[in-house]
Formats: C-alpha cells, structure tokens, sequence
C-alpha cells in the first residue's frame, strides 16, 4: 500500500527527530519542559546523552549518519516483524521491486531472530532453480554471518552485477548440517501471472506476486483463455495463489475485483476510528459467472490472503488446499524526502469483507488437501506462520494458528490440490479422506 498523502507528516517527523537527538542539550531540556510530564522527552534526553556519549568515547570516530539510521532502524523493527526504515538506496531498490524487474537473485525475504528467512522463491528464478525453499533461513551470505546485519544489508549483499555468484549458507528444518548453494545473480524480470488452458476446458491461472504488472497480466489471461476455449465448453478457472508472498493492496483489490461484480473486497482499520477505508468491487466479474477455485497454502500471505478472503467471503470461489500464512495488516510506504529513503510502517490491520480479520489466523481452505511430500523433505515443508514471527501483532479476537504446508509438488502429475481443484470443477467429489472442508463465512448484507 502507497499512501503519498502521509508524506508531509513523514517527514515533519523525521526532521522533529533528527533536531531533537542531534541538538544542543539546551534544546532538548526546552522540549522537555515544554512537554511537562511526558515521558517520551525525557527518553529522548537518555538517547541523545548516550549518542554524545558514543561521539566523545568510542574507540574508532563513528560515523554521525550510520548512528543515526542504525537508531531509526532499531526503533521502527522492534514494532513487528514488518516495518522497517529503508534508506534511500534501499528504498530505491524496492520501487524497482514493485515495478517488476529488479536484479538479484528472484527471493521474497525476511528477518527472523537475526536471521534472514526465505518467505517464497520466485517461480523461474536462480533462487528457484537452485532449490531454495520457502521456510530455509540464510546464516551466511559469501561466508560473511548473517548475524548482526540489517534486512536491508544482508538484501544488498545478494545483489550485485548479473552473471557474477554468490554462495549462501541454508540452514533448513531437518537437514543434518547447513546447506552451501552457489547461484548465480541475473536480471529478474517478474511475471506475475502465468496461465495454460487445462483439458481443454479449465482456465489455469498462477499469480505469484502482487505487483504493478499482475492486473494487466490477469485480463491478458482470462482474455487469452477465454478466446481459445469457447463459453460453452469452459466449466471454469482455477488460480492459484499457493507461495505467493503478497504486494501491493491496489493490485489485490483490482485483481479480486475481476471475479467480482459488485461488494466490498476489503477494509482497513488503524489506531483511530477516522481512518476506516473501505475498498470496493470495480469492474465487473471477467470470467463472467463461471465456477471459480483457488489455491492456497502456507506459503499464501499478504495480498494473497485478501484475494482469497474476499472471493470467499462473497461465496464467489472455493478453496483448496492447506491454511494461509496469516498476515492481516498493512504497510503504508511514507517517503522521507529527498536522500532520506522511507518507512514501510504498520498502520492498519485488514478485515475480510465479512469484518474478520485474519491475522495470526490465517485462512481456512473449504477443502483442505495434503500433499505427499518426498521422506527427504518431511518436516521441512510446515512454513512458520505470522503467529510465530517474533513481536507480531497479536490476533484481533480468537486462536491464534500455526503454520500449515507449503510443499507444491514440481510435477503437475503429483500435485493433489491440483488435481483436487480440477475434479471439484468436473463435478467429482473429493476423497473425503484426503479433504476436510472448512465452515463457510457469510458476508452481512
């Protein structure tokens, strides 16, 4: 989510905070006096004591600028697991991200307990085809500890010039030891949506990121499908969200704005009342009336989760396979100014259109489908849920969830959920012992 019209505010904050740690002391006692009683001032007062300080007594001249951004960095992660202070370089490259081609290694990553996690490889990538798994945590970039490192760091350090290698060290759940893997950096292009007619009568669909290319990349597929299968003879679609780590909250309401047409597709919820917005249908349903499934797993977050969430609270899709990840807030990207990078911070949660919010929850499949994993990978394959991520914002109301499977089979023969969803659409029950169906959540009228 881009919220431009938070920048004035963003940076009247960043300025407020740079003149109260690096003034003269006079000016922070004035602050504090004028404050009264509050606290905040008087923490400031300990922070800029302790900056000077470092200044006067560290053992090597410490530079001003990384003090600074090493302190907002530290404020802004010890929120929760998802906002962060990007500095212009890394804020640079993110819009680079979002746009759809960056250069790298094809990676959605995190930071989990001073390591950095794999959340989802990006299908037809070096990552991919090397054989990184969502789940695997990297401890070593080019023999250099992970440890100690921002998100931001570690991210830069996998990047550098296309044809040249990098070696990560993969610690991954029941491996005997740490994995070295040599992968070679090339331009990633992403192709957000890929599609193949299946049987000759079902539209297959995979959408693996939400960026600024997925929208147009839906309609070109449901246009393509729908040309080379004739309304008459199309018993319906599937997509398949399974891995997809989310993106932008604009292309999840258009894109589930394309099954829809008409209600309410999301809501987000901040601090205060005032800030409700609620996001609609537009559009009109593409694929006009035809039956609709989609694929989920616990690798599904994010923009990801709001798709799924809506087309199922509206009884517009039915899903299978194994629970969503759980990620049930959003991310406003407030840029700092010219040279001084941005914050994504957390300043809402979502609620689905039947006002759940998921959260630490994830969402349940009406059909959950196990697949069989290969005995080499058992108990690699549960992905860790947004419950377990440290500091994560609790669940608004009820139980909390764990991580579910993330396994897709690399062969399209072997993939259960798939064939699954395919029967469903034919009109085949599903194996009930292979199928737990969840309970259905109506939408308030």
């Amino acid at each position: 989510m881009r919220k431009t019209l938070l920048f004035p505010l963003g940076a009247l904050t960043g300025a407020c905070l740079t003149l109260l740690v690096s003034g003269p002391q006079g000016g922070l006692w004035a602050a504090r006096a004028a404050a009264g009683t509050d606290d905040a001032y008087s923490q400031l007062n300990l922070f800029g004591e302790v900056f000077e300080r470092v200044k006067a007594s560290y053992v090597e001249k410490p530079d001003n600028a990384k003090l600074i951004e090493g302190a907002i960095t530290g404020m802004v992660t010890s929120l929760d697991p998802h906002s962060r202070y990007m500095n212009a370089k890394a804020w640079t490259e993110m819009q680079e991200t979002t746009s759809g081609e960056f250069g790298g290694l094809g990676i959605e990553v995190t930071m989990e307990e001073g390591l950095v996690k794999v959340v989802s490889p990006i299908d037809d990538t070096p990552a991919s085809k090397a054989g990184i798994m969502s789940g695997d945590l990297i401890s070593k970039i080019d023999g250099d500890a992970v440890q100690g490192m921002t998100l931001e760091q570690a991210v830069n350090k996998m990047k550098g010039p296309v044809d040249t290698q990098t070696k990560l060290t993969i610690l991954r759940k029941g491996a005997d030891a740490p994995l070295d893997v040599a992968i070679k950096r090339e331009i990633i292009h992403v192709r957000p949506v890929r599609f193949h007619v299946e049987n000759g009568d079902i539209g297959y669909i995979r959408i693996t990121s939400f960026n600024e290319q997925t929208t147009d990349g839906l309609k070109k597929a449901i246009a393509s499908i729908s040309k080379d299968v004739p309304q008459d003879k199309l018993v319906g679609y599937v997509v398949d969200l399974r891995n997809n780590p989310g993106g932008l909250l604009d292309q999840a309401v258009s894109v589930s704005s394309a099954f829809l047409q008409r209600g309410e597709v999301v809501s987000t919820r901040g601090r205060n009342p005032e800030e409700t917005q609620r996001f609609t249908a537009h559009g009109g349903d593409l694929i006009k009336g035809k039956p609709l499934v989609v694929l989920i797993n616990g690798g599904s977050a994010s923009a990801s989760e709001i798709v799924s969430g809506a087309l199922h609270d509206h009884k517009r899709a039915t899903l299978i396979g194994t629970r969503s990840f759980g990620k049930g807030s959003v991310q406003t990207i407030i840029p700092l100014g010219a040279g001084n990078g941005a914050l994504a911070l957390t300043t809402a949660r979502y609620y689905t259109p039947s006002g759940r919010s998921i959260q630490a929850q994830g969402i349940a499949p009406d059909i959950e489908i196990l697949q069989d994993v290969p005995p080499e990978l058992k108990g690699r394959m549960d992905t860790m849920a947004e419950s377990q991520m440290r500091g994560h914002l609790q669940a608004a109301d009820g139980k909390e969830q764990t991580g579910s499977q993330s396994y897709v089979p690399p062969e399209e023969k072997d993939d259960k959920a798939l064939h699954a969803a395919f029967d469903f659409l034919h009109g085949v029950t599903v194996n009930a012992a292979a199928a737990k169906p969840a309970p259905k959540t109506t939408v308030p009228n």
